[in-house]
């Protein structure tokens, strides 16, 4: 399974010294930054796998094409067939680049309340993007049941199903998981990341698990109103889905397949308030240069928390997913914030860059 994308990623290593073979071979090999503020104020070392630097701009690139090819091998599309997929926006923007690249028609199914950036990118990218109502997964009428509907109703074509389609979680273990692991020298003491499809947790996971033989603990970061802390914590009970999150793109309300082929070697799990990532997100800004989205933030905020945790000088390391360039509309504008309740916990030293109105 996914034996050309294990090909590519492998055959270039971790270098940019060379060409590589059109967009889906700029996919990967990201820089791993060390976050220089944050690790002298913690006393630890913080790192951040730069995943915005894909060319779709977010760590979905690498689902995207690990979806897409295993189709492929698997014989389930044809050249000229149409790619289907339900998604928050992320994946599908990787998808839209994807298809693009390989010829493939692309329809996205989403909920209506993801930004307006990330609707009007798919739709620059040539993808179909169809908004529906935002209703819970058991629902039939959620965006990821009418993407698998649409898919069968056509010929050639697939609905790549990135929750549960574990060459999503195959992707990372492949090629992220071995970046990490060779950029930080083999010396990590843990890895912590939020998950919306499980595929970037359970693949990383699971590869630097092995490679340090148990060593590299694994944690999971969870926003507000996902039930994956309290299913971790509790020792497998999932409660009813409550509260909501700014961040777009993560938290769940189940255990996807992707994350069940890692749910079980956890170390374990936080939640991180929609403070603290609003916080992340100026406070990067100001410290690094780095201008990210907040789930990016929030990841941020967890790998700190978790290396504090570890103890001074312990080396950790999360992804940075993507920019904010498809949320600037809402995290810098003031407006929205305090709509949100959010405005106050921007740093008063840092209220400066919140320059929308």
């Amino acid at each position: 399974m996914l034996s050309a994308f294990r090909v590519a990623t492998r055959s270039r290593g971790f270098a940019t010294n060379a060409a590589v073979p059109g967009l889906t071979g700029a996919i990967g090999n990201t820089p791993l930054i060390y976050l220089k503020g944050l690790s002298e104020k913690s006393g630890t070392q913080i790192f951040g796998k730069a995943e915005f630097q894909n060319p779709g701009g977010s760590v979905k690139d690498r689902a995207a094409l690990g979806l897409v090819l295993d189709a492929e091998e698997q014989g389930l599309i044809k050249p000229g067939g149409t790619v289907v997929e339900g998604t928050a926006g992320n994946t599908g923007i990787g998808l839209a680049h994807v298809c693009r690249a390989r010829g493939y028609k692309c329809v996205i199914y989403m909920p209506d309340t993801q930004s307006q950036e990330k609707i009007d990118l798919l739709r620059m990218l040539g993808a179909d993007v169809r908004p529906v109502a935002a209703v819970a997964f058991e629902n039939p009428r959620n965006y990821n049941h009418q993407a698998r509907e649409y898919a069968e109703s056509l010929d050639n074509a697939i609905w790549t199903d990135q929750f549960d389609n574990v060459a999503n979680a195959n992707a990372h273990y492949i090629s992220t998981g071995p970046e990490i692991w060779e950029q930080a020298e083999g010396k990590l003491d843990g890895f912590i990341c939020s998950t919306g499809t499980g595929g970037t947790l359970a693949g990383v996971g699971k590869y630097l698990k092995e490679k340090s033989g148990g060593k590299t603990q694994i944690w999971l970061a969870d926003p507000p109103g996902s039930v994956l802390t309290s299913y971790i914590s509790s020792g497998g009970k999932l409660v009813e889905r409550s509260g909501s999150s700014i961040t777009e793109g993560i938290g769940q309300g189940r255990i996807t397949n992707n994350l069940g082929t890692f749910v079980n070697d956890l170390t374990g799990a936080f939640t991180v308030p929609d403070e603290k990532s609003i916080a992340m997100v100026y406070d990067l800004l100001d410290t690094e240069g780095l201008y990210l989205g907040a789930s990016s933030a929030l990841n941020v905020v967890a790998a700190v928390e978790l290396a504090q945790k570890l103890g001074k000088g312990s080396r950790v390391a999360t992804v940075l997913c993507d920019g904010a360039y498809r949320y600037q509309s809402r995290l810098f504008s003031k407006k929205w914030l305090a709509s949100k309740g959010l405005e106050g916990a921007i740093p008063a030293h840092l209220k400066k860059y919140a320059v929308l109105d």
